[in-house]
């Protein structure tokens, strides 16, 4: 074998693996598996990932999905090297397949409620894919985030930009996308973009408590609710489908299995449908 494929394997081999994904009872959790290079994600892991989000999607029996990662940063985000390449080259491309924003709006719009598991930094595109998780639980003091869109001449994306203002209000969203500071757990918990902040030993037991709690909650209400949250915050609301959504869950066994829960004064087992 060559010394160049040799090369070329090793750095394969440095960057990781796909993504991957785990299930234990209603939680799924979707793992970043590149701690070498920050956890970034590259093309090839966008087409796993939609894979998975699409597969836990269709299982009825996943009511959460964990978003986990190793390494010192929760991810870099998207892989900026073919970027690079084009720019030098004379100009970026779109190319074809889906693109790390349609990964994200996938996300965003799972049916599932998600939750990121930010044990270190998060950078780039991966601040746009925690955002859009339902909950975003960090620690003190190693998650911080930084936006660095303006230092190296990107124009962020619209959907990325609209989570952005829609969750954290204008002047938060100005101040990362314009100034790009890093910015601390303590100021990421007070801007709200961290719905947690605990020490390294809780984080995990707080991931527990908050992936138990939502497996134990009514699916279609859980579900439902998340769903018509994101559409106001975008301005978007279908209200004809949320109607619907609250006729079924008026029609549903879960709420008379809740009503019944709560008569005989005990904890609800609900099926979601």
């Amino acid at each position: 074998m060559s010394a160049a494929a040799d090369t070329a394997r090793a750095t394969t081999k440095d960057e990781g693996s796909l993504p991957s994904l785990a299930l234990e009872g209603s939680r799924a959790t979707l793992h970043l598996n590149r701690p070498l290079v920050m956890n970034r994600v590259q093309p090839e892991d966008i087409v796993e990932i939609m894979r998975i989000l699409a597969k836990v999607e269709a299982d009825p029996a996943v009511r959460v999905l964990v978003i986990a990662s190793t390494g010192r940063a929760f991810s870099a985000g998207a892989h900026l090297g073919s970027m690079a390449q084009q720019a030098a080259a004379g100009g970026i491309k779109d190319t074809p397949g889906a693109t790390f924003e349609d990964m994200i709006n996938r996300l965003e719009m799972l049916t599932i409620p998600t939750v990121a598991r930010l044990h270190g930094g998060v950078y780039g595109g991966s601040t746009d894919l925690a955002l859009a998780c339902d909950f975003r639980v960090g620690v003190t003091p190693s998650t911080v985030m930084f936006m660095p869109a303006a230092r190296i001449g990107v124009h962020y994306y619209e959907s990325g930009l609209r989570r952005y203002v829609s969750r954290l209000g204008f002047n938060n969203a100005k101040r990362l996308f314009m100034l790009a500071e890093e910015q601390s757990a303590e100021e990421l918990l007070r801007i709200g973009y961290l719905t947690d902040l605990v020490t390294p030993e809780a984080l995990d037991a707080r991931i527990d408590a908050i992936a138990a709690r939502l497996g134990e909650l009514a699916p279609l209400a859980v579900q439902g609710a998340k769903r018509a949250i994101n559409e106001i915050g975008h301005q978007a609301l279908d209200v004809p489908a949320l109607k619907e959504r609250i006729r079924r869950a008026k029609d549903s066994e879960d709420i008379k299995e809740g009503l019944r829960a709560f008569k005989e004064k005990r904890k609800p087992v609900f099926q979601g449908r």
